[in-house]
């Protein structure tokens, strides 16, 4: 009888009883001699057969339904077979006479109606091992990572300890990962600009090419660097050393927003998704209107902002950029402090950061207080899903969210004691973007840069009758009630009426 010897070893294998593809070719060929078989072919195979689909062993099953031989020779059945699939078309060959015999060094075999029940037995206990060794590898890692240690490979700027079997910052690359996402934060940077500088310092592909957009993505969006771990759709909190804060890290959330935002065709107009229409709530957008000189045979273009109409007819007509970038000059202004002020302002300021130490204690008990409530919530959470009460993607969804809120809290915590309280640099910040606004308002800027100005003050912009009103963001409303009393912070007030409304409506020919 002719026989085919089947060999196979896979990487994922930990069993080191597993013998390597030469040893067991070599114990095939000695266990051919002395049982005088006649073999045809020798196929070798490197991958899993915990899952179906490897075609070595799809061919030797052809080879065998074609009658160029009757039996398989290999050194256990494990090798053939680690799913119930692969198990299943060996004894069904054997079923219909197709496979005469099955020969191994390490398992009897004769084909009677008791061999192939001890053999469907082997095939068993080949995939319980399977099972129960990806089980144990599952509960281990799920073990790992509720208590703080990344259970795969680190992510670039880490590395895996192999002793401790914890993460560690890689010094070298820790310093590579933290300029990308500076450089990428300050905006203007795409994945592209990323990858490059990856590659210029280093971090490449296997093929020595820049690393994939999706892999400059992934990084600069991953939790990890900021101390967050997601596995299996949860959160978890990572005892590993950080080295981006989280103003970077959302920074470059931010730009990564911009990236990923759908384009508004081909051109760039400054202003657009900065309005909407107070008339029927539609997005402002731009257009560019070509007119001829006919007197000195030339042709212009100018930029016009309109409703896009796209909610409900609109009666509103469109207005030129020249007079949307006065308005928006005009509502800076509004809100800007006087720059005589500022040497006073940054005094008071100076006062303020010695006395806010006393408060200190008092702000960390009451983040402190707020972080065992968010325990508590967690833990009754818990009970409730481990009762049944909850289900498992409503407990993974606010499981996530009351994470969040801790890790919040635990890095309020953490600047009060190394920086003070939360809100003295952020009313600093403010007071520096107030003082600075009048100064970029009367300066000759470009529309981007009118554009960000407009984003710095407020939070939503209406356009009606060619005339802008803003609602202003917190403390740029203050200041707005203050300098101007009487008006409401999304109306503008009267000046901004005064300005000439000659030469608004559109060129007659456009493209």
């Amino acid at each position: 009888m002719k026989y085919i010897a089947y060999c196979r070893k896979s990487t994922d294998e930990k069993d080191k009883q597993v013998l390597s593809i030469d040893q067991q070719l070599a114990e095939l060929t000695e266990f051919a001699k002395r049982e005088k078989l006649e073999i045809v072919n020798f196929v070798v195979e490197a991958k899993t057969a915990k899952t179906p689909g490897r075609e070595k062993f799809a061919e030797v099953l052809k080879l065998i339904e074609r009658g160029v031989a009757h039996g398989i020779l290999s050194w256990h059945p494990d090798r053939l077979a680690r799913n119930s699939i692969d198990g299943g078309k060996i004894i069904y060959l054997l079923d219909i006479g197709k496979l005469h015999d099955l020969k191994f060094p390490t398992f009897w075999f004769d084909n009677t109606p008791q061999g192939k029940f001890m053999l469907n037995i082997a095939f068993g206990q080949s995939k319980y091992y399977v099972d129960n060794l990806s089980e144990n590898v599952v509960r281990g890692m799920r073990y790992k990572v509720k208590n703080g240690i990344w259970p795969v490979r680190a992510p670039l700027g880490y590395f895996n300890e192999p002793k401790l079997r914890t993460i560690e910052v890689n010094h070298e690359k820790e310093k590579i990962v933290k300029k990308a996402f500076q450089l990428f934060a300050e905006g203007n940077k795409s994945f592209t600009d990323i990858s490059n500088f990856l590659h210029k310092n280093g971090v490449a592909r296997r093929n020595g090419k820049p690393v994939k957009l999706e892999f400059a993505k992934r990084m600069l969006s991953n939790r990890f660097y900021v101390g967050i771990m997601k596995y299996a759709g949860e959160y978890y909190e990572g005892k590993h050393k950080t080295f981006i804060t989280r103003e970077l890290f959302d920074k470059a959330q931010k730009e990564i927003g911009k990236i990923l935002k759908p384009k508004q065709g081909k051109h760039n107009f400054a202003f657009c998704g900065l309005i909407k229409c107070r008339e029927c709530g539609a997005s402002i957008t731009g257009e560019i209107h070509k007119k001829y000189y006919e007197r000195t045979d030339r042709t212009a273009d100018y930029i016009y902002y309109r409703c896009t109409k796209k909610i409900k007819p609109c009666s509103q007509k469109p207005i030129t950029k020249d007079y949307l970038e006065e308005q928006i000059r005009l509502i800076a202004k509004s809100v800007s402090l006087p720059l005589e002020w500022e040497k006073e302002w940054q005094g008071l300021l100076s006062e303020d950061e010695k006395l806010e130490s006393v408060s200190i204690d008092q702000n960390i008990g009451r983040l402190e207080l707020e972080l065992q409530q968010l325990d508590e919530k967690l833990n009754k959470l818990l009970d409730g899903y481990l009762e049944g009460v909850i289900e498992s993607e409503t407990y993974k969804t606010k499981k996530n969210e009351l994470f969040e809120e801790k890790v919040k809290v635990q890095e309020d915590i953490s600047r009060i004691k190394s920086e003070g309280s939360s809100w003295l640099e952020p009313f600093k910040e403010f007071t520096d973007s107030a003082f600075s606004v009048s100064k970029i308002a009367r300066a000759k800027n470009t529309s981007q840069d009118l554009g960000n100005l407009a984003k710095t003050v407020g939070s939503n912009f209406f356009l009606e009758n060619r005339l802008l009103s803003p609602i202003f963001k917190k403390g740029f409303d203050t200041l707005f009630s203050e300098f101007v009393p009487h008006a409401n912070s999304a109306i503008p007030p009267s000046k901004f009426l005064s300005v000439d409304d000659e030469g608004l409506e559109p060129p007659t020919s456009s493209v």
